[in-house]
């Protein structure tokens, strides 16, 4: 007899934690599943296991026998196992170390302003257009793209192309659409690339093309890594931050009243969306116990951070959203080595985004009870498909 508890929950609210994941949690830190695809997994719960494991080396994301490797949906991007068991942190060290220099504090400071007009502009069409309105269309999805294709050289108006297949490449039931997705999106990158080389800009890819020992392979692979993560995560956080806010009226007006609370209420935002996806997937480089629980080698580890998000150890009261606590604990940008890159230019987006959205439309409602709203469960990331206001 395997476990007989199978992925993915259900969440029948955006807003709140999946029942049978919060009765798991309730039960200890540790947990045999079985993924949407059968495989058997480790399902992480507690904050304090899910921070140590983000950070333990012997957990990683390629498998010594990748054929064969358990699997958490058809995605070919996450569904599986990636990069070589034998050079994986040296890999991933290198890729880290390319990246970093264009997410450091002083690139970030000098990105601000533009982020900000940026969400103007936004906000000024939005005034313009009237209520009611889609607050998803209108903001969450368009600002992510923007700043990300500023940021790192790709065409705002190739948009709908890039995000279809950023969305097949994310598809977790339709592992033929997310490989064609993938195979897309590195072909646009090879042609950006070659487009840069023949007349560069002030962007990372450019950049890139001007430093030795980057193949144009590798630019187009780490580009399109960056264009994927860098806008699918955000457009989710803007939406969820939003109604969020909106179906809590009392915190819109708190945050109406003192704008200095915006840096507390997006980590709060952060913290707060209890996610029903799977976790971060992990597997066992050796074999090492877990509490008391054998992992093997080549097992399936879920460390789950909505979860860990939900810990009434770490959070008072942890299902209520309250943007005057201290949520900076929180682990949705992960922890330790794999820590998000991006992290910093999130928290800018999401920083503009309620800073200027609330004094602007401080009578904005949402015109649909939150549980009506329904949430993405074909792609990776989830999120509102739609986020109708008026005001």
């Amino acid at each position: 007899m395997g476990p007989t508890i199978r992925l993915p929950f259900n969440q029948h609210h955006p807003l709140q934690i999946a029942p049978q994941l919060r009765d798991l949690q309730s039960r200890g830190a540790v947990h045999e599943v079985r993924t949407a695809m059968g495989d058997r997994a480790w399902l992480i719960t507690s904050h304090d296991l899910v921070r140590r494991l983000l950070a333990d080396e012997r957990l990683g994301r390629s498998h010594p026998d990748p054929e064969h490797a358990p699997r958490t949906g058809e995605s070919a991007l996450f569904g599986g196992p990636q990069g070589d068991f034998d050079t994986e942190q040296v890999d991933h060290a290198r890729m880290r170390a390319l990246m970093q220099p264009h997410f450091s504090p002083g690139q970030m400071r000098r990105l601000r302003p533009r982020v900000e007009t940026l969400t103007t502009e936004l906000l000024d069409n939005l005034a313009e257009q009237g209520p009611p309105a889609d607050l998803h269309a209108a903001l969450a999805l368009p600002l992510p793209i923007l700043v990300i294709c500023e940021l790192i050289g790709v065409p705002y108006d190739d948009r709908d192309q890039f995000r279809k297949w950023t969305q097949a490449a994310a598809n977790v039931t339709d592992r033929a659409r997310s490989e064609q997705g993938l195979t897309d999106l590195f072909a646009y990158g090879r042609e950006l690339v070659a487009r840069k080389r023949q007349d560069p800009g002030d962007d990372v890819i450019s950049r890139w093309c001007a430093t030795d020992s980057v193949s144009d392979d590798e630019i187009a692979m780490l580009s399109m890594a960056l264009l994927f993560a860098g806008h699918e995560t955000t457009v989710v956080q803007i939406g969820l931050g939003a109604l969020l806010l909106l179906s809590n009226p009392e915190q819109w007006r708190s945050l109406l009243g003192d704008p200095s609370l915006v840096p507390n209420a997006v980590e709060e935002i952060l913290r707060s969306p209890a996610r029903g996806g799977d976790g971060i997937p992990r597997y066992a480089r050796t074999e090492f116990d877990i509490e008391g629980n054998t992992v093997r080698k080549g097992d399936l580890v879920l460390l789950h951070p909505g979860a860990a998000n939900r810990d009434e150890a770490v959070f008072d009261d942890p299902d209520r959203f309250d943007i005057a606590r201290g949520a900076a604990g929180h682990l949705t940008f992960g922890h330790g080595p794999r820590y998000c890159i991006g992290a910093p230019l999130a928290r800018i987006e999401l920083q503009a985004v309620f800073s200027l959205l609330v004094p602007r439309f401080p009578t904005m409602r949402p015109t649909v009870p939150a549980e009506e709203l329904t949430l993405r469960r074909d792609v990776l990331t989830g999120g509102l498909i739609e986020l109708p206001v008026t005001w």
